[in-house]
Order: C-alpha cells, then sequence, then structure tokens
C-alpha cells in the first residue's frame, strides 16, 4: 500500500532526485554520480515521497522561502521539483504529496507559496494564480552607443560572482524589502550561484551605495552577452549598467537581458531596435503562480478604503466569511457577521482572493476567470482594498 513520508536528505540521492532528473531533465540520466553535491542546497528542504514496497511513486519539496506581499515580506513555501514515476501517473499521488506538504508548511508558519507549474490547469485545482513571467529583451549594443557620453552619476564595479557574492545577496535582500512579489531563496540554496562561479556581477553604485546588479555570461566571440535578471533601483542605476554593456559592441553581436514584466525597454532610448518577449507553453516555459496559504498574510498590509465581506468556498486552507475593511489604510479582517448586511458582499475562491491580493486581476476578471461571484458595488469596494500591481517573482527554482 502507497503510503507519504518525508525524506532524509541522505535519502534524495536514490529518491527524489532521480525522478527529478527522469522529469526535468535529458534522459537517461548520466548525472547520478553528481547527485551528492547538490544535496547542501537542499538541506533545509522539505522532500516528501509517495512509496510503495520500497520504490518512490512520486515526490514534491517545499523550499522555505520569503516574498514580499505588498510591502509585507513573509514567509513563502516554494514548491518544486514535483514528480511522478512513469508507471504511477495519474493516479492521485502528486494530489496527495500536494495536500500533506503544504498543511505542513502552513502549520510551521508559510503563509504565501509559489511554484513553476508543469501545467497551470492542474495547479489551478489548488487555488494557485498565475503571476506575471519576466520578459527577456533582445537589442544590440551599438544601440546603446549614446549612453557613452552620458554624464551619469555613480560607477559600476566588475568581478566574478564568487567574489562578489556577498553584494548580490545585499541588494536582493533590499529588492525583497522594497519591491512587491519579489521572493529570494534561504542561503543554503542561494550560496550555490556562488559556487557555481559560472557568472560575472556587475554592480552600480551611487554616492557609494549599491543600486544596481546583475549577473551575467557571454556564450562567445561575436556571439551573445546573456544577462540575467536585470535589478536596478531608478534610472541611473539602469543607465550605468546599460553604458557598460555598449562597451561591449565589437565583442558581442547581441545581448539579452530579463526584465520585470512592467519594464519598457522601447523607451530606454530613442533609436533602440529592440526584441521582447516572454513565452508561455507546455511543458517547461509555464509562467509562475502562487496563493495565498492564510489569511493572517492580509492583515495589515497597505489597503484603500474599502469595505466588502468575503465568503470563500472549496478550499482546503481559506474558508468562512470575512470582513475586509481598509478604511483605515491597513486592512483589518473581521469576521463575517461583525458589521451590518448593507456592506457589499463577494464570493470568491483562494485563487480569485490569491488573484486580487497579488494584483494580477480586476475583480470582474476574477468573476469572469470562474474565480468568484462580485457583484458591482463588491468589485468597487475591492478595486480600493486591493489596487492592481506587478508582482515580480525573480527566484526560478
Amino acid at each position: 500500500m502507497a503510503a507519504v513520508r518525508r525524506i532524509s536528505p541522505e535519502e534524495r540521492l536514490t529518491t527524489s532526485f532521480v525522478l527529478s532528473a527522469y522529469a526535468f531533465e535529458p534522459s537517461p540520466s548520466r548525472r547520478a554520480d553528481e547527485f551528492a553535491r547538490y544535496l547542501p542546497y537542499h538541506e533545509g528542504n522539505r522532500t516528501l515521497i509517495v512509496e510503495a514496497d520500497g520504490e518512490t511513486l512520486a515526490t514534491a519539496t517545499a523550499i522555505p522561502m520569503r516574498q514580499n506581499l505588498r510591502g509585507a515580506v513573509l514567509p513563502m513555501a516554494g514548491v518544486a521539483g514535483v514528480a511522478t514515476h512513469p508507471l504511477a501517473r495519474r493516479q492521485g499521488h502528486v494530489r496527495t504529496l500536494l495536500h500533506q506538504l503544504l498543511d505542513e508548511m502552513r502549520e510551521e508558519g508559510h503563509s504565501l507559496t509559489a511554484l513553476y507549474p508543469f501545467r497551470p490547469s492542474f495547479y489551478a485545482r489548488f487555488g494557485y494564480v498565475g503571476l506575471p513571467k519576466p520578459r527577456t529583451a533582445t537589442f544590440s549594443p551599438a544601440d546603446l552607443a549614446p549612453l557613452l557620453h552620458a554624464d551619469l552619476p555613480g560607477e559600476v564595479g566588475w568581478e566574478r560572482i564568487a567574489t562578489g557574492y556577498p553584494a548580490w545577496r545585499e541588494f536582493t535582500e533590499g529588492c525583497l524589502r522594497d519591491r512587491h512579489g519579489f521572493a529570494i531563496f534561504p542561503d543554503y540554496r542561494d550560496v550555490r550561484l556562488r559556487d557555481a562561479d559560472d557568472r560575472w556581477l556587475l554592480t552600480a553604485r551611487v554616492d557609494g551605495a549599491l543600486t544596481g546588479a546583475v549577473t551575467y555570461r557571454i556564450d562567445d566571440h561575436g556571439g551573445e552577452l546573456i544577462a540575467d535578471d536585470l535589478l536596478v533601483a531608478d534610472a541611473y542605476a539602469r543607465s550605468l549598467v546599460l553604458r557598460f554593456f555598449a562597451r561591449h559592441v565589437d565583442q558581442v553581436e547581441r545581448v539579452s537581458v530579463r526584465l520585470a514584466a512592467d519594464e519598457l525597454p522601447e523607451l530606454w532610448l530613442t533609436d533602440l531596435a529592440v526584441h521582447v518577449q516572454a513565452r508561455t507553453a507546455r511543458p517547461g516555459t509555464s509562467a509562475p503562480m502562487a496563493r495565498l496559504l492564510t489569511l493572517d498574510a492580509l492583515a495589515g498590509l497597505p489597503a484603500g478604503p474599502g469595505r466588502v465581506r468575503v465568503e470563500l468556498t472549496g478550499d482546503r486552507w481559506l474558508a468562512g466569511t470575512h470582513l475586509l475593511d481598509g478604511t483605515t489604510g491597513s486592512l483589518e479582517l473581521l469576521g463575517g457577521t461583525s458589521t451590518a448586511g448593507s456592506v457589499p458582499a463577494a464570493t470568491l475562491t483562494a485563487a480569485g482572493l490569491s488573484a486580487l491580493a497579488y494584483g494580477v486581476l480586476d475583480p470582474i476578471e476574477v468573476q469572469l476567470g470562474g474565480l468568484g461571484q462580485v457583484p458591482a458595488d463588491a468589485a468597487a469596494e475591492l478595486r480600493r482594498i486591493f489596487p492592481r500591481q506587478v508582482p515580480y517573482l525573480f527566484a526560478d527554482f
């Protein structure tokens, strides 16, 4: 009979790592002898498996992360490595694992959860809602030439990521505090970037303060400078980074850089010819998804002056009727019977409430997407409480 259990770090070598390699890598895998190198980067993860007669049938992992939700940094469970034995698929094992995994992470205080789905519609059944996928902008370094003569405050630093990792970690911690939706790995996982040492680190500083950071590599002479996420605090920092890229005009043909969904590279420079792309497909290139695991995640968030009663239905973790009150500028959650009947009311699924909290859907879109029933008066109140915002998950797990 199949049973669920949490495995020890060493057991990952012959259980979860094997299934994940089959699911997400070229197969048959020739990297079994490399699995042991990954153990330190998984030491604090929670990994569950379904097994029967000593054979692993399915696996799922939660990474204890942190995420910014409308200015509040909260514990977030990053779900990863969800895989099933090819002979045990479509038998409900992943559903069983996710229920127990999220139960345990919620009990430990994780109020949010996010993941990259193999099939978005599957995770939508668990209350997850889609977040924007970062864009990739590709352009010629020659088009950045005007920046070579621009009068910019500050300076850039250039070093290997192994050397510059403390500055990188410092800056991403700052982004976590300042950027809605931003999430970062725990230290034990993030140091994999440092240890791999396969990136350059470019930093921007203005008056000594760190205002930008981006890691990158160059694939070949005459090829492409491939930058990871462009993390900048302002336009000065962005211009300093782009000016550095401009100096590679005689080394690479093009530059590509990953950007948050609300970044507008077509407006950076007048004559910049840029191709911006965000591709989603399954399997392999889905946009991230996230959801609330507890209503405590909402308490005290900045909110507009709205007031609405919400009934939550159809979810394992979020239920009941609650009054959401943002009239003080800080969101309060009260019992649903603590207000007069004149307050507008809506019925929401967990995905519907999560979509509003993360700022990715308008209340009317929530209803159109089958995530709730939102009358016009309730939609107006929810729109005030949860203004649209563009979350930027950042971490790729």
